[in-house]
């Protein structure tokens, strides 16, 4: 690999665990040595495959004081599930981190996000009634509660706590504008720029119509409030029809928060710039876009950078970490498939160009996720789009067929991917194992 800079995606099902190493970009008493960054650690799949991931992973990395391995610098995009469920397993007590990042709305002091803590408390409260009462449930809202889980206090604890404390740092919760400079990472020939989010998290992201939602509830940023779910039992002074009427209703509410806090949290995901000689690489956690940026609205997170950030993104990129596991809405781009020319598509054609005549693609991407319940993750027709515009583009239908891999091998394969298949996509993780059985996908960007 040699000068290399190393992109790595680990199969962690619907998740990120995202391995960056970046040559020669540490200078210590005049030797050069490689940075090594770890971005995510989560999966709504198998703790498993994290475990195996970062067994791996240490493997890799090199010696540190203390028999530990070291790795520079940790980067949390966002509060959920499939981002952090990892951070508490033992093997990060055998790494030397240097640094923390988490995204300005995970400080749990941040005076400018106190409506989206509400909020977050209001759904996270609610989907733990909800899994408490074992309902049966639709399968996208059994994912939708499992991002709210026990399991995240755990990872939260883990990263807030633990492993600041054995490390000996304290975690930055960083914001667009800064740079690791900011942080007091000094690094040779390269630049790690934060591009989201903006720091007032309630200004851009929450919007008036999660104001209205908290109103539903009867709450304000410094009310803690209790399970909106309806017990389970019907109360004696109620009639069955009434109970059942109040328990839709409840249960409606609690979704709307779920989904609303989810949204925010999606779009306050940490993204990342990386400059590296004449390469621009984005990483962009589960950020999501909107038809266009409105002021006082809650925004996605690609407009919001578009009009905070535009000197940044409007120039072609060489590498897209593919957002939220190849969601429609993760990926700035004109869903409707007719020729308008949208805010998103705009987006999309200023960071990946659609290359003109017989000119081939320049740059790469990766997307890691795995068919579960959302029929939009992956959404097919967004990565076809992809795959017209970066250069690693695979035929996977027919990539599948010379290594005699059956097709329905891939999780609903006949309902949301056979009429896609045949047709070139960026690298997936979940199709790259089947084809090699694979813990990972490498992408190398050369000088």
């Amino acid at each position: 690999m040699g000068n290399k800079l190393l992109i790595r995606a680990y199969n962690v099902e619907v998740g990120d665990c995202i391995y960056c190493r970046i040559p020669d970009a540490i200078s210590a008493g005049g030797t050069a040595g490689d940075f090594h960054l770890l971005i995510d650690c989560g999966s709504v799949g198998s703790i498993e495959r994290l475990e195996s991931a970062m067994e791996h992973l240490a493997g890799e990395l090199p010696d540190a004081p203390g028999g530990k391995k070291r790795l520079d610098l940790l980067v949390v995009t966002h509060e959920h599930k499939d981002h952090i469920l990892g951070f508490g397993l033992p093997v990060f007590k055998r790494l030397a981190i240097g640094q923390i990042w988490m995204n300005a709305a995970m400080d749990p002091a941040h005076p400018q996000a106190e409506k989206t803590f509400a909020l977050r408390g209001l759904a996270t409260l609610a989907m733990r009634g909800l899994a408490s009462q074992h309902l049966a449930l639709a399968p996208e809202l059994e994912e939708l509660v499992a991002l709210f889980s026990l399991d995240n206090d755990d990872a939260m604890r883990a990263l807030r706590e633990e492993l600041p404390q054995s490390n000996g740092i304290a975690p930055h919760y960083v914001h667009a504008g800064m740079t690791g400079a900011d942080t007091g990472l000094a690094l040779a020939g390269a630049t790690i720029r934060v591009v989201g989010p903006e720091l007032d998290i309630d200004r851009f992201y929450f919007g008036e119509d999660a104001d209205g939602t908290l109103q539903i509830a009867g709450a304000s940023p410094a009310f803690n409030p209790e399970p909106a779910v309806a017990p389970a039992a019907s109360p004696e002074n109620i009639s069955a029809s009434d109970f059942r009427v109040l328990q839709s209703r409840m249960l409606s509410n609690a979704l709307a928060f779920a989904e609303l806090s989810s949204k925010i949290t999606n779009n306050t995901s940490v993204v990342l710039l990386i400059e590296w000689k004449d390469k621009r690489l984005l990483f962009v956690g589960d950020a999501e876009w909107d038809a266009k940026f409105r002021e006082g609205k809650s925004n996605g997170a690609w407009n919001v950078m578009w009009h905070e950030r535009k000197a940044l993104l409007d120039k072609p990129i060489h590498f897209l970490k593919v957002g939220h596991h190849g969601s429609e809405n993760a990926t700035p781009w004109n869903d409707e498939g007719d020729e308008n020319v949208t805010e998103p598509a705009t987006i999309l054609e200023a960071i990946l160009p659609l290359p003109a005549g017989s000119a081939k693609p320049k740059a790469r991407a990766v997307v890691s996720t795995m068919r579960k319940n959302y029929k939009t993750i992956p959404r097919s027709a967004l990565l076809l789009e992809l795959g017209r515009r970066v250069s690693n583009a695979r035929n996977y239908q027919a990539e599948f067929a010379s290594l005699d891999i059956d097709r329905n091998d891939l999780p609903k394969f006949s309902e949301y991917e056979k009429e896609w298949f045949d047709a070139p996509q960026p690298w997936r993780t979940d199709c790259e194992h089947l084809m090699s059985n694979g813990a990972f996908v490498d992408i190398e960007i050369e000088p």
